[in-house]
């Protein structure tokens, strides 16, 4: 995956390197007079945007970009609600303002591709045109290593599921089943399997130098309930690899004779070693997911009952987990208007009655939150989303 994107990669740094012009990107000649009265009802519906609690602090995007360290970005919330469009807005507004960004989707269903309007299916790095700065897009494709799972037994310990396990450190789990014939277990992706990819991917972005010229990382999540789990997953695989090696140490002495005999006592402490480094690993993760300084969870709504009252648990869950929360977007909020027609009407109270209960929500009121108006149009391509990053991201 490292060696498909790595020329694109050294170019876009060599084009650093040499500080060459910013290229504008523009709408096209058509398309001004589309966006015009949308960008007329896009202020008036700022304006009447709800603030953040009093006294809470004001986060703008100047904030977001002014540091030189690299920062993580994590957009999620309900489905549907629009994270993809507001993750890939960001990266484009982080590009267009100086830094090489990258834009990850960990959601299996993903929309990257439809809502940059450019391909970036296959699983590897995609450069992103249009922007001033390097932009680069991927999407992890867990779908390639469910199939490896599936015909592990037909490669018989071959290099396919082995290599990928490998690569977080659990090769000896694959070769331990193997040992045992329960490879057909492996029929089946084992739950979190989705998490565990976008865990390595995470691990990747820390350590490998291919992607230290990316200064914002964006993050566009699966729905609610995956993105907990992979917050969660760090702790959990901590923890479950301490018991491993405590079960390990135990049945040691029991089996060293038997093992010393095939000639196997290396191998089982050079697994031993590669558990302890992906503990080691996942302690580095978890870390990131919580540090303040580098990383913040962005919330993503719409002005609904349910999807606020889901926002309100995510983020009750996200401060368990000790995930730093200081934003809140509300999408597709009905731009203010003189004459509704009665559809309208109900559907604008309706929204006043969500909005008003973010107001008053313990867990949300204290949130920076942003609007993102209802259009009549779908926010795709490169000056789509920039039309729409200019709206939020002030």
């Amino acid at each position: 995956m490292l060696a498909t994107a790595s020329p694109h990669l050294h170019a876009a740094a060599h084009r650093l390197s040499l500080a060459a012009p910013a290229r504008s990107a523009r709408l096209p000649l058509r398309r001004p007079l589309r966006y015009a009265p949308l960008r007329l009802r896009a202020s008036a519906a700022a304006e009447a945007a709800p603030s953040a609690k009093e006294g809470a602090e004001e986060l703008g995007f100047e904030e977001m970009a002014a540091r030189t360290t690299r920062r993580y970005y994590m957009l999620g919330g309900k489905g549907g609600v629009g994270k993809t469009s507001c993750a890939a807005s960001l990266a484009v507004r982080f590009a267009n303002s100086g830094h090489p960004t990258l834009v990850v989707s960990t959601d299996p269903a993903h929309s990257l591709s439809d809502s940059f309007a450019q391909d970036l299916t296959g699983g590897a790095l995609a450069p992103v045109e249009g922007t001033d700065s390097p932009l680069f897009a991927l999407e992890i494709n867990p779908e390639k290593s469910r199939e490896e799972f599936r015909t592990i037994n037909q490669k018989n310990g071959g290099t396919g599921v082995k290599d990928f396990m490998d690569g977080m450190g659990l090769g000896i789990l694959a070769d331990q089943l193997g040992e045992l014939k329960l490879g057909e277990l492996l029929d089946t992706p084992p739950p979190g399997l989705d998490e565990a990819i976008a865990i390595s991917k995470v691990i990747q972005f820390l350590e490998a130098p291919e992607y230290s010229m990316f200064s914002r990382i964006v993050f566009d999540t699966a729905p609610t309930g995956h993105t907990l789990r992979l917050l969660s997953l760090p702790d959990f695989l901590d923890a479950s690899i301490g018991k491993i090696l405590k079960l390990r140490s135990k049945i040691a002495s029991a089996t060293s004779a038997i093992k010393s005999v095939f000639g196997q006592e290396v191998q089982q402490q050079d697994a031993a070693n590669k558990l302890e480094q992906l503990r080691e690993r996942m302690v580095k993760v978890r870390e990131l997911f919580r540090d303040t300084e580098s990383t913040e969870f962005i919330i993503v709504t719409i002005p609904t009952v349910m999807a606020i009252s889901e926002s309100a648990r995510l983020h009750s869950s996200l401060q368990k987990e000790s995930v730093p929360v200081r934003r809140l977007i509300v999408n597709q909020v009905l731009p203010p208007s003189s004459s509704d027609c009665k559809f309208c009407a109900i559907k604008r109270k309706d929204q006043t009655r969500a909005l008003d209960m973010i107001k008053n929500d313990p867990e949300l009121m204290g949130l920076n939150i942003m609007q993102a108006p209802l259009v009549d149009m779908e926010i795709r391509g490169v000056p789509a989303l920039k039309f729409l990053g200019d709206i939020v991201w002030k």
